[in-house]
């Protein structure tokens, strides 16, 4: 991933030096599990992680002559560990060391992200507590449809982003596995109680049934659950770049002392960073259909799916991670605008109050054909006029007055009616 979206914490995960330290703590695993077992000896193993270290750069440098990296970063290490080295990496094959440190990788990720999370769902929750009562209209097919409020809106994204947490919570549980099996998985020349005890050191499981490696469906689920995460995180960036369009100017993001919006027109206050935000997100699902295409390997192994993951694995980690820092920083900025919800709400006298007048008509005794087809016509002749007003129309409509009082039509016109019931809501996220 380009320096421009790289965070320092996250990028730090994903560097090389930081996966040579993953390799390096597996194969301490195994040594002293294999150790305690009772196949090396203990004094050797102390002498291993007393000298054992390496340097990146040489790594590079051997790996272009033997052209493999585990086996240049083994070669790297027992040149600082010396004659005890011979007990490093006995019984494994490059893939024991490379899933389950990758496993290493992702769950350190995985912690990062969740963090990151929680400070979203707290920047929704105070915001929905603060726009609990902001009435604004709400829309489908982008029409105005019955009166919300903000809060609600926001209870709806609040609800979603506990959901993925939940998600990636049991992600991390399911990715969190390690394989210390052989050459194609078989155990033929290590014990299964190594891994086991390598694998508790390092806080994993291990692998149920591996080849010669974890098999990629694994991995597959980790990418989609970020392409899923960041979907969400689309949505909400969509919503803000709606409600901020010129004509509407409901919500706005933050724009900072000094910023400028446009080379050619000052005026401009564009939603740029719930911009990049969409973008962004459709990277993350593109890299779904490789980590997918992954899992189909040749018989135990092959390694057609470790370019991809080269790429798309850090690729999805550090963009998750800057989109929810982005969208956790613009939810807390916000700038709201009650003021010009009120004045959209009410646009045309007020036509999204319909459905409260068809059904205080029904309740009348009006059918609902009939009820239907005045109150309709009330909205239409209303609707897109420059002086249209549906209040006025349902109040001066004969039909209409033979059957509600003035009294009655106005409380069609309240929009407390269609929030009685957000409070019920609000209790389940604890807002």
């Amino acid at each position: 991933m380009i320096e421009r979206y790289t965070l320092p914490a996250m990028g730090e995960l994903w560097t090389d030096t930081y996966k040579l330290k993953t390799w390096l703590q597996v194969e301490l695993a195994v040594c002293e599990a294999q150790a305690e077992l009772g196949y090396i000896p203990p004094e050797a193993v102390e002498e291993i992680k007393a000298k054992a270290n390496f340097d990146p750069q040489r790594v590079l440098e051997i790996e272009a002559e033997v052209r493999h990296d585990v086996i240049a970063f083994l070669t790297n290490v027992n040149e600082y560990v010396g004659d005890a080295g011979r007990y490093i990496h006995l019984g494994l094959t490059s893939s024991d060391v490379l899933d389950t440190a990758l496993a290493l990788q992702l769950v350190a990720s995985l912690n990062l992200i969740l963090e990151c999370l929680e400070e979203l769902i707290q920047a929704l929750r105070y915001q929905a507590q603060q726009h609990r009562y902001t009435v604004m209209v709400g829309r489908s097919h982008g029409i105005h449809a019955e009166p919300i409020t903000f809060g609600f809106k926001l209870a709806g994204w609040l609800a979603e982003v506990l959901r993925g947490r939940d998600r990636l919570v049991r992600l991390r549980k399911d990715i969190a596995v390690g394989k210390i099996s052989g050459a194609v998985g078989t155990y033929a020349n290590i014990d299964p109680k190594i891994e086991a005890l390598a694998c508790q050191k390092l806080g994993l499981e291990p692998d149920t049934a591996s080849t010669q490696v974890i098999s990629r469906d694994r991995h597959a689920e980790f990418v989609q659950q970020l392409a899923l995460l960041a979907a969400s995180i689309e949505r909400f960036a969509v919503e803000i770049r709606n409600l901020q369009r010129t004509d509407v100017l409901e919500v706005e993001e933050f724009f900072a002392k000094g910023q400028k919006g446009s080379s050619a027109m000052p005026h401009k206050r564009n939603p740029i960073r719930s911009e990049r935000l969409t973008g962004m997100a459709r990277i993350i699902r593109g890299h779904t259909v490789g980590a997918l295409e992954n899992i189909a390997l040749w018989h135990e192994r092959d390694i057609s799916h470790s370019s991809v993951e080269r790429v798309i694995l850090p690729d999805c980690c550090i963009i998750i991670h800057f989109m929810l820092r982005e969208i956790t920083d613009l939810v807390k900025n916000l700038l709201v605008y009650p003021e010009n919800m009120r004045r959209n709400m009410n646009v045309y006298g007020g036509v999204i109050f319909s459905q409260r007048v068809l059904l205080a008509l029904v309740d009348k005794g009006m059918s609902r054909e009939e009820a239907y087809k005045v109150v309709q016509s009330c909205a239409h002749h209303a609707w897109n006029t420059s002086d249209g007003n549906f209040h006025d129309l349902i109040k001066t409509n004969a039909k209409v007055g033979e059957l509600l009082s003035s009294e009655e039509i106005e409380a069609c016109f309240d929009p407390q009616q269609h929030l009685k019931n957000l409070d019920g809501i609000y209790q389940r996220l604890g807002i």
